[in-house]
């Protein structure tokens, strides 16, 4: 069966070459005479891919010695609660309110504290990132929360708000690797996996040592970050397989040069497919300029029956899961590290095609 290009905005595409490593080694891993999936993950063989894939990780991410790396379960949205259950010691947070992900968040983090959103960009559907005022941060704040890049809109921070002495967290679910971040501007960094680093099922978390701390007795064991530390993401039995594949995803990335390499892909990439946007006479960009992400592009055609049938006939020509999300409408191709440049200049000519026999 030929493989289409996958546009997911997540779980995404995996790279052929990871997909194809896990193949081999499905049956006998490293001759363990077991599949990955099969194994203890108390084993050495387990200890041994789990130590890999976290110094990987630091290599790319060039992660400091005094931040921790963990992974766990239960995606960002388990994280939307640990982040205030262990880090709201005064009790208030500052939020910027870019999409339906920071809502999700600033929803949790009200269950537990005050939260001060100092800036939103949901006047205009979220199809930009907000200017920030320092004036409206709270000095007081026990963290200032922002998510990078919103899947949804398309929108993704190109400057990072200078919070001082108030640490910085981060969703960076959908385009961590994607480019090169200073993870020491950050205090707290989480990351689901389904998007650039691997299978769904597990979420990093990268936290400064500084903010592993006792919680209150009532937060629940699985939930506090000092026990996954000392621990080492082995307080229960951690997604084994996911892991493994992420494992497996860094090794590439680092056979391509790492993440500016990556990052200079991407920016080719995106370019690609926002150089002709721009030109169309048919497609539009749903979002300002300056704020466009490198992850998820969306645009439409102003018509939503015509909208339906690009994305019926995009996947009868291999390129699927273009449909946008409802908030938006439209289309979102999303160009995740795994997408290929092949892939970006297939749907592009396939839009030009489009075009030509739709005008309006």
């Amino acid at each position: 069966m030929d493989r289409v290009y996958n546009f997911s905005a997540g779980p995404s595409a995996l790279p052929v070459e990871v997909l194809e490593r896990a193949r081999d080694e499905m049956l006998n891993w490293h001759g363990s005479g077991m599949s990955v999936m099969e194994m203890s993950h108390r084993s050495k063989w387990f200890e041994e891919i789990i130590k890999k894939a976290e110094a990987d990780l630091r290599e790319l991410m060039n992660i400091p010695s005094n931040y921790k790396v963990l992974f766990l379960q239960g995606g960002a949205w388990t994280q939307f609660a640990m982040v205030p259950l262990n880090l709201m010691k005064k009790g208030k947070a500052d939020f910027v309110n870019t999409g339906y992900w920071s809502k999700k968040a600033i929803g949790e983090a009200r269950k537990y504290g005050k939260v001060n959103i100092v800036a939103s960009s949901e006047d205009e559907n979220f199809s930009y990132i907000p200017e920030l005022n320092p004036d409206t941060f709270s000095k007081d704040a026990d963290y200032f929360y922002i998510t990078t890049n919103n899947t949804i809109y398309g929108t993704r921070y190109t400057k990072l708000p200078e919070t001082g002495n108030v640490p910085l967290v981060a969703d960076m679910s959908s385009n961590i690797l994607s480019e090169v971040y200073d993870v020491t501007k950050f205090g707290l960094i989480f990351a689901g996996a389904q998007k650039n680093m691997g299978p769904a099922g597990v979420v990093v978390v990268i936290i400064r040592e500084d903010l592993i701390s006792d919680v209150q007795p009532e937060v629940p064991t699985m939930l506090q970050y000092k026990v996954h530390v000392e621990n080492g993401s082995m307080f229960n039995t951690p997604p084994c397989y996911s892991i493994y594949i992420c494992g497996l995803v860094f090794e590439w990335l680092k056979k391509l040069g790492g993440v500016p390499a990556m990052q200079k892909i991407n920016e080719e990439k995106a370019k690609i497919l926002y150089d002709f946007i721009d030109n169309s006479k048919l497609f539009k960009g749903t979002v300002r300029k300056e704020d466009r992400s490198l992850m998820n592009v969306t645009f439409v055609t102003g018509d939503k029956d015509l909208d339906a049938k690009f994305i019926k006939e995009a996947e009868a020509n291999g390129l699927v899961n273009l449909k946008g999300h409802r908030s938006v409408g439209g289309m979102r191709a999303s160009i995740y590290n795994a997408m290929p440049i092949e892939g970006v200049k297939k749907l592009v000519e396939f839009m030009k095609d489009f075009e030509a026999k739709n005008k309006i």
